[in-house]
């Protein structure tokens, strides 16, 4: 094996693998899964393509485990304990816009699932030396516009960007609050545009179990939060497109994408209708309006029938997947900042310790081609 230690020393292009990172995954590969085979022949043939090609083909089992790994791996994700039953699709052939697009929608389709969410990943073609492979420009496959309009936003103003960009390409858009945006596919140094079909996306309308007129604020939100704007890489190899979800936890809807001052902004609107003292941060207004907005989210989602889980029970399946990681001999990476959910996170158990914040492969990264 000394001859292609000795070709990883040197220097080397930015786009071909590292020999130490595809090693360093396949030996991880073989010690979790002994039925992988013998280590040392799958070393050779790995290192004999590196050689020619400067990159290197994974078997699908070695696809799916680094998948189902780098989600492991994923240190702001709390809903990890599940990695295991991540899905895999294969989709490595495909790399025209027209395809990825018709993929993405099959992905929406078949991880929604009726409402009963499947954590699922579509994996895309992955760059190899000298050719650059296709970008989902979405950072989700689901995200709603924004509109600039007299000084003001209609729309979710974190896709400001996104909205320009597909105008710029044709799209017109209703200039509504919840307009699903297109997909911006780019391939071969071309950004080309496809909208999703609308049966493709399942949709929640918010309300309230105690507030009829909730529903006339007129909120609502999608089923399935499929990130597409990052880079799964596997022992060195990247793949650029690699649209995968799990399903929502409340906060991330309630206390965030409909909360935050940047996003939709509704606590004042809400604190309104319930009659709130706003006059003062000492009245706990947006304390109050923040527990009735969740209530309405996580209500809603179960009368719609959509799978999704709250802040104290994820918390608690997150010990339960910290604890058997620990159990195994694995670190545990997790961000504080990210793990702790946004509301009464001092009631919930991932509050009270500290976490070791690693990097490990393989991951899900922000690429810096993106």
């Amino acid at each position: 094996m000394r001859t292609w230690w000795k070709r990883t020393d040197e220097v080397r292009s930015g786009e071909e693998v590292d020999w130490r990172e595809a090693e360093e995954f396949v030996r991880l590969h073989h010690a979790e899964v002994p039925s992988a085979g013998p280590v040392e022949g799958r070393l050779w043939e790995i290192a004999a393509e590196i050689e020619q090609t400067g990159s290197y083909t994974h078997t699908l089992d070695e696809l799916t485990f680094g998948a189902r790994v780098a989600w492991r791996n994923s240190g702001r994700c709390i809903g990890r304990l599940y990695w295991q039953s991540l899905r895999v699709r294969d989709r490595r052939e495909v790399d025209t816009a027209d395809a990825i697009a018709e993929e993405c929608v099959a992905h929406l389709r078949e991880a929604t699932n009726g409402g009963r969410i499947r954590p699922t990943i579509t994996v895309f073609a992955p760059d190899r030396p000298g050719r650059r492979a296709a970008r989902i420009r979405n950072d989700q496959l689901v995200r709603y516009a924004g509109y600039e309009r007299d000084g003001e936003v209609v729309g979710d103003p974190s896709h400001l960007a996104l909205t320009r960009e597909a105008r710029a390409l044709g799209w017109e858009g209703r200039g509504g609050r919840f307009d699903v945006l297109p997909l911006l596919i780019e391939v071969k140094d071309r950004v080309e545009m496809r909208e999703l079909p609308p049966d493709a996306i399942l949709e929640v309308p918010i309300t309230h179990p105690h507030y009829p007129w909730f529903a006339e604020l007129g909120l609502r939100w999608h089923a399935v939060p499929a990130i597409s704007g990052m880079c799964l890489e596997i022992g060195g190899v990247c793949y650029p497109a690699a649209p995968f979800n799990g399903w929502y936890m409340g906060t991330e809807i309630g206390a965030r994408n409909l909360a935050d001052a940047g996003r939709y902004d509704q606590l004042p609107v809400i604190a309104r209708r319930l009659g709130m003292d706003t006059s003062s941060d000492r009245t706990l207004w947006r304390d109050h309006t923040l527990v009735e907005l969740n209530v309405a989210v996580l209500h809603s989602f179960a009368e719609a029938g959509v799978t999704m889980t709250d802040h104290h029970t994820e918390a608690r399946r997150f010990m339960t997947h910290l604890e058997k990681e620990e159990r195994s001999g694995r670190v545990c990476p997790a961000d504080w900042s990210w793990i702790v959910p946004p509301l009464s996170g001092a009631l919930t158990p991932v509050f009270h310790r500290y976490y070791d914040d690693v990097a490990l492969r393989p991951s899900f990264t922000h690429h810096r081609g993106l």
